[in-house]
């Protein structure tokens, strides 16, 4: 049998309720291995970029104090470098993902402090010109991450804590687990070049590791029932933290760079798409690196969170590319035959 993953749990939510909540495998391949149970909490990886750092830039958006088209470097001028393409970089091309900063760095190698991390983060060259091109980018979201605190004068773990994941009731949703609770989630690496011991329940992402767990692109913890509550309030318009407008704004396609499936912060179905064959156009959505994903379709009234630990023991198995547009249309279709 193909390993995809040990560990999986689903949330399925329509038209406002709960319909499906499944777990699937143990935490590790080992056959006395713990089993995986509705309310495990999993490494959300990048999916923290949707439920924290975007809802966060939401918020502030909604409050005034984040205009989407101001250069970044007005909040954090160490961006500005001797690159002075950088001084076009928007909030908008950061939350698009069209910064013309790179996909990925390994700055955990350039210095073990926070500090030396962010100075390395901001002295990223440019690879194409801001505004030009689509490239996913965890180098802006970091940036993004910085210029938010500084804009809510608050740590992002602290602000999400107490205006997004409290109000919704998102109990299970962290940053930085409590060491006693780590037992309790699925390992997510044996990480033997980095950080030298098995990675449980703290962040798998080296670069967020280095960053003290909080950062923009990755660094929170939830379960398939804490995903599937702030999915519903994503089709509820928001209610009760966000406004409708708000919420429709973040989640549309940008028009620019030509070709791009990104919105702000969200992706919507590209062609093909992680999300399968059937969420319609107005969908939006996101992945995590560890194999994690969540999926909203307001016309239909759907929402698929899908939490797995693939990346364990090594971040090798790319199966589940192939596996999860296959369990997305599986859950359209069986809702289409049972409607």
């Amino acid at each position: 049998m193909e390993r995809v993953f040990p560990a999986a749990v689903t949330a399925v939510t329509h038209r406002g309720q709960l319909i499906s909540l499944k777990a699937f495998g143990h935490f590790t391949y080992e056959p006395d291995s713990q089993s995986a149970t509705a309310d495990t909490v999993f490494d959300l990886a990048s999916v923290s970029k949707v439920v924290a750092t975007t809802a966060m830039a939401m918020a502030l958006y909604e409050r005034g104090l984040l205009d989407l088209d101001v250069p970044a470097v007005a909040v954090v001028p160490e961006f500005a470098r001797n690159d002075p393409r950088c001084r076009q970089v928007t909030f908008r091309m950061l939350l698009a993902h069209s910064s013309g900063l790179p996909a990925y760095d390994k700055l955990f190698m350039k210095g073990p402090t926070r500090e030396e991390l962010l100075a390395a983060a901001f002295a990223v060259p440019l690879s194409t010109d801001p505004g030009t091109k689509a490239e996913y980018s965890d180098i802006g979201f970091i940036i993004l991450g910085v210029a938010l605190e500084r804009l809510a004068d608050e740590p992002l773990d602290r602000f999400c804590q107490r205006e997004i994941f409290g109000p919704v009731g998102m109990a299970h949703s962290t940053f930085n687990p409590a060491v006693n609770s780590r037992s309790a989630i699925p390992p997510t690496v044996d990480d033997w070049t980095f950080r030298n011991r098995i990675i449980q329940g703290e962040i798998q992402d080296e670069n967020a590791s280095a960053l003290g767990g909080v950062a923009g692109h990755a660094g929170v913890f939830s379960n398939a029932v804490d995903l599937a509550i702030f999915a519903h309030v994503m089709l509820n318009g928001g209610t009760p933290i966000l406004r409708p407008e708000t919420l429709a704004l973040f989640t549309r396609r940008e028009d620019s760079p030509a070709g791009t499936s990104r919105a702000l912060g969200w992706d919507t179905p590209s062609s093909p798409s992680q999300s399968g064959k059937y969420f319609s156009s107005r969908s939006f959505g996101h992945l995590g690196y560890t194999g994690t994903s969540l999926w909203i379709d307001p016309e239909r009234q759907l929402s698929v969170a899908l939490l797995t630990n693939r990346t364990w023991p090594d971040c090798k198995n790319q199966a589940i590319k192939e596996v999860r547009p296959r369990f997305h249309d599986a859950v359209v279709e069986a809702l289409e035959k049972n409607s």
